[in-house]
């Protein structure tokens, strides 16, 4: 009786999954390098240019130890640069109805306090959840919650320390309304000592993604989440967060 044939052929000797082909090693690379928010990608590419031309200047004119040595503190900056604007991937949690970290960061205030009055809402407070972001947190935000924005108002403002209560009020910031099942929760982006710069991708009447990125602010920050009254948070202060994943908050839909 014949042998069955169990040579290496057909549809599994080709499957990437289970080879060590090229393309199998660059997926494992792609997925273990975050990208970078297309915010940050100017910056990135800045760095490493003006690193490249001083580098090569200096080399032609014959100073090429300085060349050098600018050539490594330039890439050590670059990379720097891009590790601050990295974006990894994030899955968020199926809990129905779920509030999640809009950023990576220490819980600094969990607390009420009334939400920004640029976007026009009642004044009574609110339950609030701020986090702050170090230098070495990603520092994408993320959408915490399933719905629609409604509403995004800007308001310019002093740059005090974000981990500073008054930051909330004084400070540059950017607020988002988003209208989901279960009530209205607000995010707000607040620059920090050293930002200069915040970026909201999204616009009212889009789609918010729960967990899905929309803006990053640039070097050092807070982002402040305002839930419906009665909503109990989950979370303390001191706890650090993962934007995207750490629950904050069930919302339960209850009129207020």
């Amino acid at each position: 009786m014949a042998r069955p044939d169990t040579s290496p052929t057909g549809p599994a000797a080709t499957d990437p999954t289970t080879g060590t082909s090229l393309g199998h090693v660059l997926d494992l690379v792609r997925q273990a390098i975050p990208p970078i928010h297309r915010g940050g990608r100017p910056l990135v590419l800045g760095a490493a240019g003006i690193t490249l031309l001083t580098r090569t200047l200096l080399r032609r004119v014959g100073l090429r130890r300085t060349g050098g040595v600018v050539g490594r503190f330039g890439l050590a900056g670059t990379a720097a640069t891009a590790l601050f604007f990295r974006a990894p991937a994030r899955v968020a949690p199926a809990t129905r109805n779920a509030v999640v970290a809009a950023a990576d960061g220490l819980i600094a205030l969990v607390d009420e306090a009334v939400p920004p009055i640029e976007l026009g809402l009642e004044p009574g407070p609110r339950p609030r959840v701020s986090v702050f972001l170090s230098l070495l947190d990603v520092h994408v935000q993320r959408v915490p919650v399933e719905g629609v924005v409604t509403k995004i108002a800007y308001r310019p403002g002093t740059f005090l320390s974000a981990d500073l209560d008054k930051a909330s009020e004084d400070n540059e910031r950017n607020s988002m309304l988003i209208a989901a099942p279960a009530g209205e929760v607000v995010v707000t982006q607040i620059a920090g000592l050293l930002a200069r710069r915040i970026v909201c991708d999204l616009k009212p009447g889009a789609a918010a993604h729960l967990g899905s990125t929309y803006g990053l602010i640039r070097f050092g920050s807070r982002v402040d989440v305002y839930l419906p009254v009665g909503t109990e948070i989950v979370v303390r202060p001191g706890q650090r967060t993962i934007g995207g994943e750490t629950l904050l908050a069930v919302l339960d839909g209850t009129p207020t």
